[in-house]
């Protein structure tokens, strides 16, 4: 205990330098900074007070590890709120509206209980949208960084925070080189994405975006978030700038060690072996064209636009993204339920996407057809691959168990849901609540009728909002660290 609460202490420590953007951004804009300085203030002490407490701190185990995530996600998001309150902004003067919005940004979901994100003041709008940035790996791979410097062990943090069930091949002899390398990714990704955006603001493209937009924009879309600064999502963006955000977010859902060993060490032959990755742009592509054929079928779109939105919309829903050209809530039956088939794809292993993965679903499948060939033939020795290396079995039960945990959290999320709706009058529709529960978990954000893509949570009860809030916590940290500290054998040794 003393152990993770030590790192937790030294990763406060450094997150308390985060608020110093946004509190530049509101001297900048003439509002009060000091909400994001008290917030600092008030994190960094914190921090002080847990290293102080632990003192010397042997090297982080993996049973610290678990800790360090779920504390670590359970306070970064609460201190995120802290400025939302402190600045009294209208629509998120509740605490559980506060600790909503600050969770689903920093877990890059991009759900929101704002009905008017154009009242936001310019510093508020900016700390919502950093926090994305800073939730879809900026904390991870700066944990990683920091713990070796403060002679920590980051191995254990490296294999429970990178989503995945495969652990990667290091890049580095360390973890500080290994994290270093994916912070360079992310940055580039994001400096790319950026610049790409205001070049075509800059050359009259689409004329709305700025250079506060194309930042907005870029770095939800690296994030895989959703977060935008309006309520329109991408709606009315240029066509053009539409098609550089779908291939924005179908990058940013590649896995980052992968992007960088073609990016910069140039292993084309290498990564094009990569059976994940294959089928990740295979699914991008199937169900790009399944969405845009379900809509020239209903007549809701044609032409060159159709397959614009048809893509857009499938990539941004299987990589957990969460933007919206069109508001998926008038769809039919059929293209409705195939989003909803997407919210539990999600993108690859090593990415900042939510949901289940490309990988696991890949292993599931491997798994399935290995057994099916024993049942006729039980003697035979067929081991599980992917990408020409075997899937042992500590991996193949690691799946499972996800999977299995991932199905019970959607069950129970969806009854706390229907519940909490009951009670209300009018309450909300059981495909609702489930397409809620889905959209929380995967870290989706948006979902479906009133809760769509150009919706709000706003209308539902603190209890369900409470309960979305965990789910996303859940969803972001895979579970399975949760559910390993509600074991009663975890705190007896």
């Amino acid at each position: 205990m003393r152990i993770a609460l030590g790192v937790v202490g030294a990763l406060l420590t450094w997150f308390a330098f985060a608020f110093t953007a946004p509190a530049a951004v509101a001297l900048a804009a003439g509002e009060p900074p000091w909400p994001f300085l008290v917030t600092a203030a008030a994190v960094a002490v914190t921090g002080a007070v847990l290293r102080r407490l632990t003192g010397s701190r042997p090297p982080l185990g993996v049973r610290e590890g678990f800790l360090v995530v779920v504390a670590v996600w359970l306070l970064v998001p609460a201190f995120g709120a802290m400025p939302f309150l402190l600045g009294d902004v209208p629509q998120l003067d509740h605490p559980a509206d506060a600790w909503f919005e600050a969770m689903s940004g920093f877990t890059a979901t991009g759900a929101t209980v704002l009905t008017d994100v154009d009242a936001l003041r310019p510093d508020m709008l900016f700390w919502r949208q950093f926090t994305h940035w800073l939730g879809g790996a900026g904390i991870i791979v700066l944990a990683l960084a920091v713990l070796p410097r403060l002679r920590i062990g980051g191995r254990e943090l490296l294999r429970s925070e990178l989503p995945g069930p495969i652990e990667t091949e290091p890049l580095g002899a360390t973890v500080r080189g290994t994290a270093r390398r994916l912070w360079k990714v992310y940055l580039a990704v994001t400096a790319a994405g950026v610049l790409v955006l205001a070049a075509l603001g800059w050359a009259g493209l689409d004329r709305r975006m700025g250079l506060f937009d194309a930042f907005s924009y870029a770095t939800s879309a690296v994030a895989l978030g959703g977060f935008t600064p309006d309520d329109d999502s991408a709606r009315n963006l240029a066509p053009v700038t539409q098609w550089a955000l779908c291939g924005l977010m179908a990058v940013a859902g590649l896995n980052l060690l992968r992007l960088y060993r073609l990016a910069v060490l140039r292993q084309v032959r290498a990564v094009s072996r990569d059976e994940e990755l294959r089928l990740y742009l295979g699914l991008l592509l199937v169900a790009s064209c399944v969405v845009a054929a379900e809509l020239f079928a209903a007549g809701t779109v044609t032409g060159l636009a159709g397959v614009r939105h048809g893509a857009f919309q499938a990539v941004s829903v299987m990589t957990t993204t969460g933007f919206a050209t069109l508001d998926w809530s008038d769809w039919g039956a059929l293209a409705t339920l195939t989003l909803l088939t997407l919210m539990f794809a999600g993108a690859c292993a090593g990415s900042a996407s939510g949901s289940i993965k490309v990988v696991r679903h890949l292993v599931l499948f491997r798994f399935a057809r290995r057994e099916l060939e024993q049942a006729v033939h039980p003697d035979a020795v067929l081991p599980v691959r992917v990408s020409g290396r075997v899937v042992g079995t500590p991996v193949l039960r690691s799946v499972l168990l996800f999977v299995l945990l991932y199905l019970f959290a959607l069950a129970l999320g969806t009854l706390g849901l229907a519940l909490d709706a009951g009670a209300e009058k009018g309450g909300t529709s059981a495909f609702t609540a489930l397409g809620a529960a889905a959209a929380c978990l995967g870290n989706v954000g948006p979902a479906f009728g009133e809760l769509g893509p150009f919706g709000s949570y706003a209308p539902l009860g603190q209890a369900s909002k409470v309960l979305l809030t965990a789910l996303m916590l859940l969803g972001r940290i895979e579970i399975v660290p949760l559910a390993v500290l509600l074991r009663r054998g975890y705190w007896r040794a």
